[in-house]
């Protein structure tokens, strides 16, 4: 039986990651402090200081990533004087400067966001997932995300036009075009880049741990079984004890005792390989669907 791997690491990301091997992680997903935030437990990192700090981080992650692999950051902008900052957007300027690619952008839009009131915004809803690779091609298994066609396709496939019935060019002279009738049949559609996902978390001892649907997602997109999904920001552990559910090798590394204490109750160091099948999106059938539960 091949044993699956939980390898958590008490430190600072910055000097822990120069201990991994080049070329050695298949997914890297992680959601570090966001600026001005958690500042009682991380600290804070002001905005205009943010990308300062942060790209020597991304350049170890660009060295640990495989070559067909996959970083997906999980960060959101905040508002400073009245204006959101531009330290995101920085950000993605500089780490493609360090030779990452920024591939895709997918949305996480929170379901259930507490409500607020401000003078001159309505609250957020959303967060960015931004995905960098080292090349154009990289591992994507796509065909593991699909979601349920939905009774749209009963209703819009029932009477196809004469159009629907050949390939439909694009109106703009884009080259692209579709052919409806090659859905009759099919049971399930590819997604698209926003994952509809409430915000609750079975551990509440942590001042911001996101959805394990989240991770899954993404696991399940960039990853096969066996292969090594690292958070450099594990917190208590989400990203980790998601990837050992569905029988990945892990690394999680966490600058704070409590944090990682709380990570070493749920993960074991190694397990034995087990078959499982994840249903996330056929049994849950809330990815695609903004109506909260």
């Amino acid at each position: 039986m091949e044993k699956i791997k939980a390898n958590l690491i008490l430190g600072d990301c910055r000097e822990k990651l120069r201990e991994l091997s080049d070329n050695s992680i298949d997914l890297i997903f992680t959601s570090p402090p966001y600026a001005d935030s958690r500042a009682e437990t991380y600290g804070g990192i002001r905005p205009d200081k943010y990308v300062e700090w942060f790209l020597p981080i991304t350049r170890e992650l660009l060295r640990v990533l495989k070559p067909d692999g996959t970083f997906v950051l999980n960060i959101k902008e905040k508002v400073v004087n009245g204006e959101r900052h531009t330290y995101v957007i920085e950000l993605i300027l500089e780490m493609r400067r360090q030779g990452w690619l920024w591939t895709e952008e997918y949305i996480w839009h929170k379901k259930n966001s507490y409500p607020g009131k401000w003078p001159n915004r309505f609250r957020d809803s959303w967060e960015r997932l931004l995905q960098f690779n080292k090349n154009r091609k990289f591992n994507m298994y796509q065909d593991e995300v699909m979601v349920p066609m939905g009774d749209w396709a009963d209703r819009r496939l029932k009477n196809l036009s004469e159009t629907d019935k050949v390939r439909d060019p694009s109106k703009v002279g884009s080259g692209f075009g579709k052919r409806i009738a090659n859905w009759i049949g099919r049971e399930k559609a590819y997604p698209n880049n926003v994952l509809h996902l409430a915000t609750e978390t079975k551990n509440k001892n942590h001042s911001a741990v996101f959805p394990e649907d989240l991770p899954e997602w993404f696991i399940k997109l960039f990853t096969k079984e066996c292969d090594w999904v690292l958070d450099p920001f594990m917190g208590s552990g989400t990203t980790c004890r998601v990837a050992q559910r569905m029988n990945r090798n892990s690394i999680g590394i966490e600058i704070l005792p409590e944090y990682y204490q709380l990570a070493q109750v749920d993960i074991v160091p190694v397990s034995e390989f087990h078959s499982v099948q994840l249903t996330l999106l056929e049994n849950k059938g809330d990815y695609g669907s903004t109506k909260s539960k």
